[in-house]
């Protein structure tokens, strides 16, 4: 395995993870029946979504995504990252 395909693999498996992790919480958050843990997972997930745009960003630089593909996946980010945000101003 080349050193390019390395990190193309390291990449996508951290992608993956960080971009599961941003619904995964808001589920287990909503699970805990409880306003202030709620709040706290939302935390996690805008944390998520923020791991998982840098590694887009990361990405798109090293040319791994092209700038189409890119600039839809950032439109979707963007559109997650506002609805988690009401989310969370909700739950203070």
């Amino acid at each position: 395995m080349t050193s390019n395909n390395k990190e193309l693999f390291g990449l996508v498996s951290q992608l993956q993870r960080a971009a599961l992790s941003v619904p995964t919480n808001i589920v287990e958050g909503h699970a805990r029946n409880n306003r202030k843990e709620f709040h706290r997972f939302l935390s996690i997930a805008l944390g998520s979504l923020a791991e998982t745009e840098y590694l887009l960003d990361f990405a798109f630089k090293r040319k791994f995504i092209r700038q189409d593909r890119y600039n839809e996946i950032m439109l979707l980010r963007e559109e997650t990252g506002r609805i988690i945000w009401k989310l969370f101003l909700s739950q203070k």
